[in-house]
Parts: C-alpha cells; structure tokens; sequence
C-alpha cells in the first residue's frame, strides 16, 4: 500500500512523516531541492505475534505500508508539478495535512491560521490538474467522432457524456471524489489518473493546546469536507513525532501523562487508510512463517490465494479456513480439528478478516 503525504508549506507534513515511520526514511530519486522522503513501515497487528507462539515460527511478516512525503515544491508554479502529480495518481490513497497550530517559532506564510483555506487551496490546484486531463480527453473524443460513421458512435459518445459531466462537476468547485459514476462508468475511470478520485485523508494537524478538542474538530471537517472517500484525524503531528522518537515501552506512560488517548493517532491513520480502500486482513500461520495478507473486502478464497502467489490461484483446489479466534483458543492445529472448528472451503468462499488460510492447489 502506498500512501502520498502532501500540504502546503508550514502545515507539518514532516512532522507526521516522521511521526508514521519512526525515521526509517529514504531519500527518493529526485535531487535534494525537491526530493520526496519515503519510509515503509510495518501495519502492527497482534495476531501474527499470537500465531507465531502458538506455530513457534522462525518469521513473522506483517502488511507494509510505504509512505511518500512529496515536498512542497512539487506543487507550486516553479516546482515540478507534472511529474509529481502522475506519481500522485499511482498511489492507493492521499494524506493531506492541515496547519490548525499556532507556533511563533513556525510562523504562517501568509494570512494567518486557516486550515480551511488551506485545505480548499491545494484540493482547487488538484482539480485543475484533473479538469486539464478532462479537457483534453473531450477534444480527442470530439475529433474521433468527427471521423467515424454514426453507427459507430455510440461508446465514443458514452465517453464524452461521462467527461463532460465531470467537467461540470469540477467547475462547479467539486472534486471528483464526490462525483456519482455507475459500474460501467467506474470502469472506464480505471484507466484515468485523475488525483481527486483518490481516497484521502484528511490530517488536521492541531497543537498540543487542542487534544481535548479532536473529536469536535474531526466532526467539523467530516461535515464539511467528508464528501465521497475522505476521512478525518485530528492529531498533533509534533507530539506524535516526539513520541515516535522515544522508547516504546515508555510512550504509553506518556500519553497518559499528555491526556492522550491510549490508542495512536497513528494506529488509527493506518485504520482510515484500510477504511479507506476497503481492505481488510488474512493471515498464513506455519512452523516457517506467520504473515498478514491485505485484501480487498469481498474477496474470495481464490483471489486471497493470488496475493500469496499467483499458481496458488490458478491451481485453487480448496482453502482450509480456521477463525483466529476459534485457533487461539483451541492452542494448536491439531486441537482446532478434534474440535471440528476447521473447515474446508470453495473458491467462491468470501474471505473474512482474521481468516487462517491454508491453501490447497495443483499445477
């Protein structure tokens, strides 16, 4: 899963990208004046730790998130903005962050704190960018349908509709997350980049003044700017950062001592992030390996199979599913089948989250 951070100069994306990985960052390919920072970290997930002691396994593997902080400079008049908006369209989801804190150490670049401002100030250069492709694409159809017969028209005309309908959507200040497509349509959009279709989340950076007041803020932004795939997470980028930095067994004593929640701001975000794209989890478990497998939500037992490998799906045999629940308790394999809680499922089999799969197959 790949994540974007973006955000206006100041609003403290830094801060949260250090926050999310720890400092486990790399510098990308770009020279230094416009390099994006990139992590990969690890999604925590308990289960692969209990599986591993009950399998006494040699290695665990967890899902992995990669982060990408695009630096400001991508996203103004002199930085390079096609090239940063096309990796932008590849991602899974955006992470925009907002300045809400006030810091005479960090002062605003202009017109004092408004994150609402801010917000609506990147999200209209986004749309340009998308309304810019949209335009283009309803010359071309135009032109191509100036040159084929009538009879062959139809799916042309099916396209134009569809982007002149965007295009009304965008000037009318929305961006196309909020924009209704039917199947057929979503499936013509698949082979678009458009970044305001993007799932984003919405990261209200606030200062340690304001942690009391995060679920007000996060309803407040969800009201107004919550439309199609957006999520909101007010944290203090700052704090979490310095958390992030010290040792873990500590942070729980801290957090209390900061009046913060005992869950992450952190935790959640990666929370949003799998909301977000619909993703849930399914775990492998053996003396070799204990690992979390993401998956789309209403995937079955052989589609869960291809993301362990792809012979695993075209030789699908059958799955032996096991609730995690149901294998914790039971303390081993073998228990779990003397109970009769293993069962043996089709293809067409949905997976759910905290299935243990054991895939049988033939090539």
């Amino acid at each position: 899963m790949e994540l974007g951070i973006i955000g206006l100069a100041r609003s403290g994306k830094s801060s949260l990208f250090n926050a999310v990985t720890r400092g486990a960052a790399t510098i990308g390919e770009y020279t230094s004046a416009t390099a994006p920072n990139v992590g990969t970290v690890r999604v925590p997930d308990p289960r692969v730790n209990k599986l591993a002691d009950i399998f006494q396994t040699k290695k665990t593997t967890f899902a992995e998130i990669r982060w990408i902080d695009y630096p400001v400079s991508g996203f103004g008049p002199d930085g390079p903005g096609a090239h940063f908006v096309a990796e932008l369209a590849q991602l899974d989801a955006v992470v925009h962050v907002v300045r809400a804190f006030e810091d005479p150490a960090i002062p605003h670049v202009s017109g004092g704190i408004d994150p609402t401002r801010d917000f609506e100030a990147l999200e209209l250069e986004l749309q340009f960018v998308d309304l810019a492709l949209i335009e283009r694409r309803i010359e071309r159809l135009s032109a191509e349908m100036r040159s084929i017969r009538v009879a062959e028209r139809v799916e042309l005309e099916k396209q134009l509709d569809l982007m002149q309908r965007m295009q009304k959507h965008i000037e009318a200040g929305e961006g196309l997350r909020s924009f209704d497509a039917d199947a057929n349509e979503e499936k013509t959009l698949r082979n678009y980049s458009f970044v305001t279709r993007l799932p984003q989340l919405l990261v209200v950076n606030i200062g340690e003044d304001r942690l009391s007041e995060v679920d007000v803020i996060e309803l407040t932004f969800a009201e107004r700017h919550g439309k199609g795939p957006v999520a909101v997470a007010a944290l203090s980028a700052k704090v979490e950062a310095e958390l992030a930095m010290m040792n873990q067994d500590e942070v729980e004593e801290f957090r209390v001592d900061l009046g913060l929640s005992a869950v992450s701001p952190l935790d959640r975000v990666i929370g949003f992030a799998y909301d977000l794209l619909g993703l849930h989890s399914f775990l492998t478990a053996g003396a070799d390996e204990c690992r979390a497998w993401p998956v789309t939500q209403g995937a079955t037992a052989s589609e869960a199979a291809g993301k362990i490998h792809t012979d695993l799906e075209r030789g699908f045999i059958r799955a032996e599913v096991a609730g995690y629940e149901d294998l914790v308790a039971a303390g081993s394999m073998s228990e779990l089948k003397k109970r009769g809680q293993l069962r043996t499922e089709g293809k067409a089999y949905v997976v759910k989250d905290g299935d243990v799969l054991n895939i049988l197959f033939n090539v």
